[in-house]
């Protein structure tokens, strides 16, 4: 299950959107561009990973451009880009290029350099955990053909037959 999936429904947000003063809004709209420092150390992290799981001898292991979507898929170009009335003057969101730089730049980029990240940490803890705990078939979209511990027969006995035998780390599970 992942962690989405606990969740109640739906955010909401469009239905309190317009309830919210504007001075605060403004500071929410900096607050998710901060971020931007940071993608340098997440790169430098995702890449780490990825460098580590090749060193101890992964293969078939998924690309940070796996998970970018085809440029192609996205609806809108500079020439075609909507936008929309601007609540003030110089409102960014009437500019076509604001709604590109954000909307096929920045967020698909961002989602999938984090998504990237988490899919290779989860190879990480499953192949050196692995253990089962209450989150661990979330995991599920980062299996292995084997974990460290089953590669060394007498160290797969001391798993338990639940840890030893299941599909994510161990792909013998799946018979």
């Amino acid at each position: 299950m992942k962690a989405c999936d606990s969740c109640s429904g739906r955010v909401d947000i469009g239905k309190n959107h317009q309830k919210v003063p504007v001075v605060q809004r403004a500071i929410g709209m900096v607050l998710v561009y901060l971020p931007i420092a940071t993608l340098p150390f997440v790169f430098a992290s995702a890449y780490m990973t990825y460098w580590h799981l090749l060193m101890i001898g992964a293969k078939n292991l998924k690309t940070y451009s796996d998970f970018l979507p085809d440029r192609a898929s996205h609806r809108y170009t500079l020439k075609n880009q909507i936008t929309m009335k601007g609540s003030f003057k110089a409102s960014t969101s009437q500019s076509k290029l604001f709604w590109i730089l954000n909307c096929t730049w920045y967020c698909p980029y961002s989602v999938a350099l984090f998504e990237w990240h988490a899919y290779m940490v989860k190879i990480v803890e499953n192949w050196w955990c692995p253990f089962g705990h209450d989150k661990k078939e979330g995991y599920d979209n980062a299996k292995i053909d084997k974990s460290f511990w089953h590669i060394y027969p007498e160290d797969i006995v001391k798993l338990e037959p639940e840890d030893r035998d299941n599909p994510i780390w161990n792909e013998d599970g799946d018979k």
